[in-house]
C-alpha cells in the first residue's frame, strides 16, 4: 500500500493525486487560501474528475477561459470563489505549458540550489512570497525533494512549528496546524483591537 504522504483532503485518492501528480500539487497550493486546507487541496481532483479522468496543463491552457470557470464552478465548487480562482488555475495552466512544456514536475527536477528553485516557484502566476515558501516546504519535508540551501529559503515554514499544510504528515498534525493558525489569527485580531485609533479604543464607538 502507497503512504499517504501529504494526508490534508480525507480522501487517500485525493491526497495519492498530491503526491503523485505535480500540477496537482501546485495547483492545490495555488487554491489554498480563503478556505480550508482540505477544500483547496480537493480540488485539483475533483478538477480531474470533470475533465475525463485526467488532469493535463496543456488539456486546460487549450480551454477557453469561461468554459474552464464554468467547471470549476459546478457544485461542489472548487473554491470559494471559484470564478477568480479557476481564471488563476488557467493561466497557471498556460504558464506551465509554456515555461515548462506542460510538465510541472519540470518545476523542481535537478534544482539542487533552494534559492533557484524558490525563483522558479515564484514565477508561478498566483503565487506570492509566502506561497512559494510553503511549496519548497512541501516538496522538502512530505516529497524529500531538498536542495541545497532549503530551510534557509524556505523559512519560517521550515521549522518545526506546525505552521502550514508542509507540517501535517497525519490527522493529528492537521488539527495541530489549524489550531496554530486560528492561534495566529486571533493574536494578529488582539494586536489590531489594541492599536491606537482602532474601534476597540474609540469611546465613540462603544
Amino acid at each position: 500500500m502507497v503512504k499517504i504522504l501529504i494526508p490534508i483532503t480525507g480522501d487517500d485518492a485525493s491526497d495519492r493525486l498530491l503526491q503523485d501528480e505535480p500540477l496537482a500539487l501546485v495547483i492545490g497550493m495555488l487554491l489554498d487560501q480563503q478556505v480550508p486546507m482540505e477544500w483547496a487541496f480537493k480540488g485539483p481532483a475533483t478538477l480531474r474528475e470533470r475533465l475525463g479522468g485526467q488532469l493535463d496543463a496543456a488539456s486546460i491552457a487549450a480551454m477557453d477561459v469561461e468554459e474552464f470557470v464554468a467547471i470549476c464552478s459546478e457544485k461542489p465548487a472548487v473554491h470559494r470563489f471559484p470564478s477568480s480562482m479557476g481564471s488563476r488555475v488557467h493561466d497557471l495552466c498556460a504558464f506551465i505549458l509554456d515555461r515548462y512544456d506542460g510538465d510541472a514536475g519540470r518545476i523542481w527536477k535537478g534544482v539542487r540550489s533552494a534559492p533557484v528553485l524558490l525563483e522558479r516557484i515564484r514565477e508561478l502566476p498566483g503565487y506570492g512570497e509566502e506561497k512559494s515558501k510553503i511549496l519548497l516546504a512541501i516538496l522538502a519535508k512530505r516529497l524529500g525533494k531538498r536542495p541545497n540551501g532549503w530551510e534557509e529559503a524556505a523559512a519560517p515554514f521550515s521549522d518545526d512549528e506546525p505552521r502550514s499544510v508542509a507540517d501535517v504528515g497525519s490527522r493529528e498534525q492537521l488539527l495541530e496546524v489549524r489550531e496554530w493558525k486560528q492561534m495566529m489569527k486571533s493574536a494578529r485580531k488582539s494586536k489590531a483591537d489594541q492599536a491606537p485609533g482602532s474601534s476597540s479604543n474609540d469611546p465613540t464607538r462603544r
